[in-house]
């Protein structure tokens, strides 16, 4: 795939440019507009141009946007020294792009004003609707109207994530056309109904298989489809209370979801650290796309350099999100029958949490992280044992070529079971226990690699609904098992793709303000003498701080070791300023809308802005 997108690179200018400045007629060797689209390998090729947009992986080079742990960061999971990380507090000079690079707003997880993306997949809806009859089958051309109506609604979703209303395009826009150039945005609800016509008709007609799981067939935008509509039906009942709208983009969630689960292609058949740190996913049954790295072809990454425990974490894992680890035995720790249940240093909580936890995190302090708590997932077992020698290229630099699994079966059907547990509350069917079963148990009975077994890890309880767990810190406005369903995709997915989007969906924007949720600011327990030593020294008098469980505030003086122990206090710590409920959405340029007014037109700056 990736020499294809190299040579797609070249093939695309040609298409796109034209030859006019050299000849006046057309040329018999080169391609162009006019004579491209005569096959179904140029549309393929053409179609690749989309993946390193959307099926961004680990990025490569040094490459973050859409990026796991490089670029996912922003969330209420995560923690700096220092003063934290703020949202937008005024709408920027300018936000438009028409570069089709991989660009994002990072405090949003999604797109810039961009619309060159819809533009490129409208052109090739137009062009695979000319090419009908002469030179596509039937079966071919439903299958690449499918593809390109896929990137059209994929491109919609993410910035109706990012920036609510915005114009919507069917068609390719001429430069004549300025009442649709110029056109003010067009309603939230009005665009998705759109995108969800795009992804019933990709659900009918995509291709089953088209060779590999690197290529887009239907179970792959499936996969990606689930997400979206779950996403745009938990918007609709939480922030628009559009109960009949959410219902509708919640069933297609689970229509999409059901299209993956019920095909028996995939299952946990890994353990969860493999599905991060193989050089080869290819044959990975929880993997229902992923991109590859081949250092070969010089496609590499840089993401297990920073996961090998010699790179610096900044922001880390905090103590809200290690006190969201469920316990073996299935119960939140306040619940849990586990010995040594409420202690919450890294040893035990790797010895008494769900086996991702140890899966996802160095089992001891280091200062590489701001919190101490340091995050490996991204890096097989073998990287960090080289730890104070020479990395390998694999796991150093951006010459990293572990893959990436850019749509997996969790996530399937973490979405479909949250799907179906809120149109439960709005009407639908309760979730039975094969829901369950199928979905957070199926997870929690992933086999366990050769690393965790010797820790002594065990498998989590599976979750059952007749002992639902009644956790004393839920949000008395969430459901017992949404919350649990909750809990388990923070498990799941750190440092991934979800958290951000996860609480703007909830309208749980709130749990990022760190005086409201304390936790934020700390690491997990830690008794310095004994764990961490190589801290109690000069260079960390009135620096080194730890917070005890009745709240009382201990700075390191030189004398006074046997007393630091407690919550870690990132170094000058301080919370982020305040927000309102306005950063949901992200303003548009200001420059933006002072060239609608030069041309006569108005374009409406996002609502709060």
């Amino acid at each position: 795939m990736k020499k294809n997108i190299i040579l797609l690179l070249a093939v695309v200018a040609l298409v796109m440019s034209g030859c006019d400045e050299f000849l006046d007629r057309p040329s018999l060797t080169t391609m162009d507009d006019s004579n491209y689209w005569t096959s179904e390998n140029n549309l393929r090729l053409f179609a690749n141009g989309f993946y390193q947009n959307y099926f961004v992986g680990y990025n490569s080079g040094w490459g973050v946007d859409y990026t796991p742990l490089r670029g996912y960061y922003f969330a209420d999971d995560f923690t700096s020294s220092g003063k934290q990380g703020g949202f937008e507090t005024q709408a920027p000079a300018s936000r438009y792009s028409t570069s089709e690079s991989a660009a994002w707003l990072t405090t949003y997880a999604g797109p810039t004003w961009n619309f060159s993306w819809v533009r490129k997949s409208n052109l090739f809806i137009e062009r695979i609707e000319n090419m009908k009859d002469k030179y596509l089958s039937d079966n071919a051309y439903k299958h690449w109207s499918a593809v390109a109506r896929f990137f059209r609604g994929y491109e919609y979703s993410r910035l109706v994530s990012v920036f609510g209303d915005v114009p919507y395009y069917d068609k390719v826009v001429g430069d004549d056309q300025l009442d649709l150039l110029y056109k003010d945005r067009d309603p939230r609800t009005m665009v998705m109904d759109k995108v969800y016509d795009d992804f019933v008709y990709v659900l009918e007609n995509m291709a089953l298989s088209d060779g590999n799981n690197q290529y887009l067939n239907r179970y792959i935008a499936a996969g990606f489809i689930s997400r979206f509509m779950l996403f745009e039906g938990t918007w609709q009942k939480y922030h628009l209370n559009n109960t009949e709208k959410a219902k509708k983009f919640l069933e297609l969630a689970v229509t999409a979801s059901n299209l993956v689960v019920s095909s028996g292609k995939y299952s946990f058949a890994s353990d969860f650290r493999s599905l991060f740190g193989s050089m080869d996913l290819a044959a990975n049954k929880e993997v229902i796309m992923y991109r590859h790295y081949d250092a070969a072809l010089g496609v590499t990454h840089h993401v297990a350099s920073y996961s090998n425990t010699t790179e610096s974490q900044v922001p880390a894992p905090n103590l809200s999100l290690a006190k969201a680890f469920i316990c073996k035995d299935g119960k939140p720790w306040k619940l849990s029958s586990l010995a040594n249940a409420d202690k919450l240093d890294i040893k035990t909580m790797v010895a008494t949490r769900d086996p991702r936890f140890e899966a996802t995190f160095w089992d001891a302090p280091l200062k590489e992280s701001a919190t101490l708590l340091y995050a490996c997932k991204f890096i097989d077992r073998v990287g960090p044992t080289y730890y104070g020698k020479t990395y390998p290229a694999q796991y150093g630099s951006n010459t990293n070529t572990n893959d990436y699994p850019v749509m997996r079966l969790a996530e399937v059907v973490l979405n479909w079971i949250e799907a179906k547990a809120e149109l439960a509350t709005i009407g639908g069917s309760a979730v039975a226990q094969a829901d369950i079963d199928a979905s957070i148990n199926a997870i929690r009975s992933r086999p366990l690699d050769g690393t965790a077994l010797a820790k002594g890890i065990t498998k989590t309880a599976p979750l059952t609904l007749a002992a639902l767990p009644d956790d004393p810190d839920r949000d008395p406005d969430v459901p017992a098992l949404l919350w649990e369903i909750r809990r388990e995709r923070r498990m799941e997915f750190v440092y991934e793709h979800t958290r951000l989007m996860d609480i703007k969906r909830w309208k749980k924007i709130n749990y990022m303000n760190g005086t409201a949720n304390p936790d934020n600011l700390l690491g997990l327990w830690i008794n310095f003498q004994a764990e961490f030593p190589e801290w109690l020294v000069a260079a960390k008098v009135d620096k080194l701080k730890v917070k005890k469980a009745d709240g009382t505030v201990v700075t390191y003086n030189g004398s006074n070791a046997a007393d630091m122990v407690g919550y870690y206090i990132p170094e000058n710590v301080s919370d982020r300023d305040p927000f309102t409920d306005r950063v949901y959405m992200a303003p548009v340029g200001n420059t933006q809308i002072s060239e609608y007014l030069d041309k006569g037109f108005k374009l409406t700056q996002t609502t709060g802005w």
